[in-house]
C-alpha cells in the first residue's frame, strides 16, 4: 500500500475525485492517436509559449440572506450577493485589463424589487427573480450570473487588442464561450471520470509540461480537451493535473495546435505550495485576478449594515 498527502488545501475539496461513470465518458478517443497508441505528449521543439496570455476569472460573495414577505403573507427566501468578474493580461508584466463589480438580490418573490444602499459609494442589489424554488435556486442564480459576466469581460478582451498569437484562458468549462478565438477553459480539479478506465494510465504517467492526446467529449455540449500536469511536488498519480478545452468547431490540426500551446505555456504560471492551497492548480494570473476582485467587493460589514437600513426604511 502507498499513500500520499495532496498538496491541495482540503478545504477546496479534492484535486481529483473520480465518482461512478455519469454517462458523460469521451465520445471519441481517436481524434489525435488511437487508444492502442496513447501516450504522454511533449509540445514540439518549435512550439513556444504564447507572448501574451489573457486570463479570465470571477468571484463572489454571500452578503446576506434575506426573507421577502408577500401582501398575502406568502415568505420567500433569498440573497444578497456580490460578484465580479475581469481579465488579467500577462504579456511579461501582469495587469487587470477588465473587471466588473455587480450586486444583486436572488429570490423567487415575483415582486422583489432593486434594494438601494447608500453609503460612502451608493450600490444597488438589482433584483434576480429566480424561477425555482427550492433552497438551493437562489445560489444557483448567483453563479449563473457570475458566469454571465465572466462572458462579457472575456468578450471585451476578445474585443481590445487581441493578438494574433495571444491565448485568452478561462477559469472553468468553456460552456458559452466557444465562440471566442484562441480560447481554452481550464478546469483545475477533476471532479468526474471522462476517459474509458484504460486510457487513465497515461494521465497518471505524464510528467510535468507533458500532456494527454486530444479527446473530444460531451453529448449536448461538445468539446475537445486533454489533461495536463503542471510542475509541482511530488504526490498521488493525479496531483497537478488540470484539463483543458477548447471549441469542437475548431479544425483538428487547429485544435493539436492550442494544445501544444497550452502544454508550452500554462507551467509557466503554476503556483507554489507555500503562497497557494490550491498550488500548482491556481495559476498565479488567477490567484492576484481573485485577490483584486475580492478588493472590489467592498466592506461585506457596511453592506450588510447598509442592506439592513435600507430594507427597514423601505
Amino acid at each position: 500500500m502507498r499513500m500520499h498527502v495532496d498538496a491541495w488545501d482540503p478545504g477546496y475539496g479534492t484535486g481529483y475525485d473520480a465518482p461512478d461513470d455519469d454517462g458523460e465518458l469521451a465520445s471519441d478517443v481517436t481524434v489525435e492517436l488511437p487508444p492502442a497508441t496513447w501516450r504522454p505528449l511533449s509540445p514540439p521543439a518549435d512550439v513556444r509559449p504564447a507572448d501574451v496570455v489573457l486570463f479570465v476569472d470571477g468571484v463572489r460573495r454571500l452578503d446576506a440572506n434575506v426573507w421577502v414577505v408577500e401582501d398575502d403573507g406568502t415568505t420567500h427566501p433569498g440573497l444578497c450577493a456580490s460578484y465580479a468578474a475581469g481579465v488579467v493580461r500577462c504579456d511579461g508584466v501582469a495587469r487587470v485589463v477588465a473587471q466588473q463589480v455587480r450586486r444583486g438580490v436572488f429570490t423567487p418573490s415575483a415582486s422583489v424589487a432593486d434594494v438601494d444602499v447608500s453609503g460612502t459609494v451608493p450600490v444597488t442589489y438589482v433584483a434576480h427573480h429566480v424561477a425555482r424554488t427550492d433552497p438551493d435556486a437562489p445560489r444557483l442564480a448567483v453563479q449563473d450570473q457570475l458566469r454571465l459576466t465572466e462572458i462579457a469581460v472575456a468578450e471585451l478582451a476578445r474585443d481590445g487588442d487581441a493578438d494574433d498569437g495571444d491565448l485568452l484562458v478561462v477559469d472553468g468549462p468553456l460552456r458559452a464561450r466557444t465562440h471566442l478565438p484562441r480560447t481554452l477553459g481550464y478546469v483545475k480539479t477533476q471532479e468526474r471520470r471522462y476517459l474509458p478506465q484504460e486510457l487513465d494510465a497515461v494521465v497518471a504517467d505524464l510528467a510535468p509540461g507533458r500532456r494527454t492526446p486530444v479527446f473530444l467529449m460531451g453529448s449536448r455540449w461538445r468539446r475537445f480537451a486533454w489533461y495536463l500536469r503542471l510542475p509541482g511536488p511530488a504526490g498521488p498519480p493525479w496531483a497537478g493535473i488540470v484539463r483543458v478545452e477548447c471549441a469542437a468547431e475548431l479544425a483538428i490540426e487547429d485544435v493539436v495546435a492550442l494544445a501544444d500551446a497550452s502544454a508550452a505555456t500554462l507551467p509557466r504560471f503554476a503556483s507554489r505550495e507555500h503562497r497557494d492551497p490550491r498550488a500548482p492548480q491556481n495559476l498565479v494570473p488567477i490567484a492576484g485576478l481573485e485577490r483584486a476582485l475580492r478588493a472590489r467587493l467592498g466592506d461585506p460589514r457596511l453592506l450588510r449594515r447598509g442592506l439592513r437600513t435600507a430594507v427597514a426604511a423601505g
